[in-house]
């Protein structure tokens, strides 16, 4: 049974790109069937996996329903749906089509039985694009930044979640809050866990991942963290989140 996960938060900068990328890839390398796909115009998690090159889209598998928009990288067990600047200006025409919050979900559900687990790189704001990705999900994973204002438009996300299960997709779950830049040295780190830890409870994942040099280095390069520097901390950390998020959807089944 394949799990569809959209890695979401409308605050930008809080790790989400490099989150879709590094745990497709850790998931890849412990045997699962991973899809990527690139909802974000920016193509930050297309270029950071290596794919620079492609005649098909995320826009051609929406619209056309074109299967050929599926492309292979350089991890085994992963494939992505890539993603450019281009598709940055179809959220109107993609409005303007019948039922469109359900059109990604449609053509999703035709590729869904090929792929253990199917991650969704959702863009920086609400808008067609997230509410198109959230109604094709099962969970969200919720990238939090270890700053002061971590919690900043927090509430507006959890209305956002609320809407789209009310109105268009009532299965949708929270499937885990994720610290990122972390680091243990800083107070005002430790004092955001404390926060993040209070607010959403039990649904914080043990793993937090940590600023890292590596980690920031490696979308440069179109490479993983785990292809980039497999000892790296960062990479340590996304193959430990993994393991937890397979723990995590072996325990509901």
């Amino acid at each position: 049974m394949s799990v569809v996960i959209t890695v979401f938060n409308q605050k930008g900068g809080v790790g989400k790109t490099t989150t879709v990328v590094n745990t497709g890839a850790a998931l890849a390398q412990k045997g699962k069937k991973v899809l990527v796909v690139d909802m974000d115009p920016q193509g930050n998690s297309t270029s950071g996996l290596g794919l620079y090159e492609f005649d098909n889209m995320i826009y051609d598998f929406i619209i056309d329903e074109n299967k050929e928009t599926i492309y292979k990288t350089n991890t085994k067990n992963l494939n992505i749906i890539p993603s450019n600047r281009e598709f940055a200006g179809v959220e109107l025409e993609l409005s303007q089509l019948e039922n469109w919050q359900f059109r990604l979900k449609k053509v999703l559900d035709e590729v869904k039985e090929d792929y253990d687990i199917i991650i969704i790189d959702s863009p920086p704001s609400l808008g067609v694009l997230s509410i198109m990705s959230l109604v094709a999900s099962d969970k969200i994973l919720i990238p939090v930044q270890s700053e002061y204002y971590a919690l900043e438009g927090v509430s507006q996300l959890i209305d956002t979640i609320t809407l789209v299960r009310e109105n268009f997709n009532p299965n949708l779950n929270i499937l885990g809050v994720l610290i990122c830049m972390f680091d243990s040295r800083n107070n005002l780190s430790n004092s955001v866990v404390d926060e993040v830890n209070n607010f959403f409870k039990d649904k914080v994942f043990k793993t937090k991942i940590p600023r890292n040099v590596r980690l920031a280095e490696a979308p440069s390069f179109g490479k993983s963290i785990l292809e980039y520097d497999k000892f790296s901390r960062g990479a340590w950390a996304y193959k430990k989140l993994a393991k937890e998020i397979i723990g995590e959807l072996d325990d509901k089944k």
